[in-house]
């Protein structure tokens, strides 16, 4: 957008401008829902009883009559201060990691306040002087690899953007549908349990999960029987055949050109190695590679261990291995 304006205004202006716009957004949909998610949140703290009344009278019991574990005695107030005191010296070892953790966490929340707080001054700078930091970077390119660098670069800000702006879109859409399916199931907290599930989408298979876990615990919990246990179910569903046969080919597409399978071992491999990061990461990531493996492919189908003596021209015209019928069939 920054770009478009500037051809009718200075890049300083478009910049405000985008600014001004992308706060009046912010603010007209922060008036919009958070009146509505602090009904929600209200609505959450008056209900914490009876969830925990119904795990410990009704969840717990289940799980101990299924599986003959003793869970409610590790409960007992009476028990846990006896154990206690039978292992007050391991314990005050945990109680001193536990007191790390938290002071540890502490300084993080702190340090992630003051990175929102610098967000919005980098990406005016970042705005202000992108084409300046591209044209310092592109000098710096060997001129012989320059053409190939500014493709690769291209090609993975395509991939890249389109498959942003596309599961953003999914993800307001699918927050959307979620909500109002749960409303009408007639959940308390079905708007509330939409608009999470539809942020958590972006970390696939996340969101449908916290439709289950979320939706199906409140449904139990308020009515206790199948019958709205199972227009979760009915909710989950409709919503998985909208994104897969609806949302994500219109607006997501193939921009990411990654396998199914490779989506989810890019997506376990990024959450094993880097945690809830990784899982974030794991998809741009993995598309920003599968550029860098077409070109790779390229450049070998046109090298001459691939090709040998035959010509390039003919490598590009030859059918496909096991025959040219294929696209016929």
């Amino acid at each position: 957008m920054v770009d478009r304006l500037e051809r009718r205004m200075s890049r300083n202006s478009a910049v405000v401008l985008v600014f001004a716009v992308m706060i009046l957004v912010l603010l007209l949909a922060a008036v919009l829902l958070v009146p509505l998610l602090e009904s929600q949140v209200m609505i959450l703290v008056d209900s914490l009883p009876g969830y925990r009344d119904w795990f410990v009278q009704t969840a717990l019991p289940w799980i101990e009559r299924r599986t003959g574990l003793q869970i409610l005695a590790w409960l007992d107030p009476q028990h846990l201060f006896q154990l206690i005191r039978e292992h007050w010296q391991g314990a005050g070892g945990i109680v001193a990691v536990m007191l790390g953790y938290v002071s540890r966490s502490g300084f993080a929340l702190v340090t992630w306040l003051a990175n929102i707080a610098l967000l919005p001054v980098l990406t005016f700078f970042f705005l202000r002087d992108w084409d300046l930091i591209v044209s310092k970077v592109a000098a710096l390119i060997p001129r012989d690899h320059y053409a190939t660098v500014r493709r690769l670069a291209l090609e993975a800000n395509e991939v890249l953007g389109g498959f942003l702006r596309g599961q953003l879109l999914v993800m307001l859409m699918l927050g959307i549908l979620y909500a109002l399916g749960l409303w009408l199931v007639g959940l308390k907290l079905g708007i509330l349990i939409g608009v999470v599930a539809g942020l958590l989408t972006f970390v696939p298979y996340l969101g449908p999960a916290a439709i289950i876990l979320f939706g199906g615990i409140a449904a139990l919990v308020q009515f206790g029987d199948w019958q709205h246990l199972a227009g979760v179910g009915i909710v989950f569903g409709v919503g998985q055949v909208v994104e897969s046969f609806l949302l994500t080919p219109v607006l997501v597409g193939d921009r990411i050109g990654l396998h199914p399978m490779v989506v989810i071992f890019a997506v376990m491999a990024g959450g094993t190695l880097f945690g809830f990061l990784g899982m974030l990461l794991a998809l741009p990531v993995a598309a920003v590679i599968n550029v860098l493996l077409r070109y790779a492919q390229e450049r070998y189908r046109h090298s001459r261990l691939y090709a040998g003596d035959t010509p390039a021209i003919l490598l590009d015209a030859a059918p496909p291995p096991g025959g040219g019928d294929q696209d016929a069939g």
